[in-house]
């Protein structure tokens, strides 16, 4: 088939934009609107391009903040700042609704100190809000001895019970032994005070 005969590629193809949360300059289809200044001082109601000139001499834009009211309230503020800080806050509030897995690896030998080093440094990441995986790595012949590794998994639990709970019990993947921590919820801690 030679190239002439060849349909052209996705003739209906178009750019899928996500639509803007707000309406911006001359989106905005209102012919009055209130108006803020860019210090939050009230403007008052003024047409649309009225407002949208005063903007231009700001050097900022127009943006409906409320576009139920009536007349739409719009603000003179920069868009671009405001689309950042928006994206910043919604980062946060997805990293403080998830939280980190971070993950603490150690030996079936651990020795007794060294196992509360480590226990210290999970209850600070259970503190910063994080799940903490720990990973107990087998070498050469301690696969022979899981029991060893279930020995420090109840040694953990034991040491961290009203801190953390297990969210992911013990499993065997490979030459190692995993499990998955994560802090007790302040609801709960009250709950056993009351």
């Amino acid at each position: 088939m030679s190239r002439d005969t060849q349909p052209p590629l996705a003739p209906n193809f178009k750019k899928r934009n996500k639509e803007e949360p707000y309406r911006v300059n001359e989106k905005i289809k209102a012919y009055e609107v209130r108006v803020i200044g860019p210090d939050g001082s009230h403007l008052g109601i003024m047409k649309t391009k009225d407002a949208l000139k005063l903007a231009y001499e700001y050097g900022l834009d127009l943006v409906e903040v409320s576009p139920n009211a009536n007349p739409p309230v719009c603000k003179i503020l920069d868009y671009g700042r405001l689309k950042y800080e928006e994206q910043k806050k919604q980062k946060e509030a997805k990293k403080k609704q998830q939280g980190e897995v971070r993950e603490i690896t150690m030996s079936p030998r651990i020795s007794d100190h060294d196992l509360e080093v480590k226990l210290k440094k999970v209850r600070e990441f259970l503190e910063e809000g994080n799940k903490v995986r720990i990973i107990i790595m087998f070498k050469g012949r301690e696969l022979a001895h899981p029991e060893w590794g279930n020995e420090i998994y109840e040694k953990i639990v034991q040491q961290l019970e009203g801190e953390a709970v297990v969210e992911v019990p013990p499993k065997m993947e490979g030459k190692n032994l995993t499990f998955l921590l994560k802090a007790v919820s302040k609801k709960t801690k009250e709950d056993d005070h009351a």
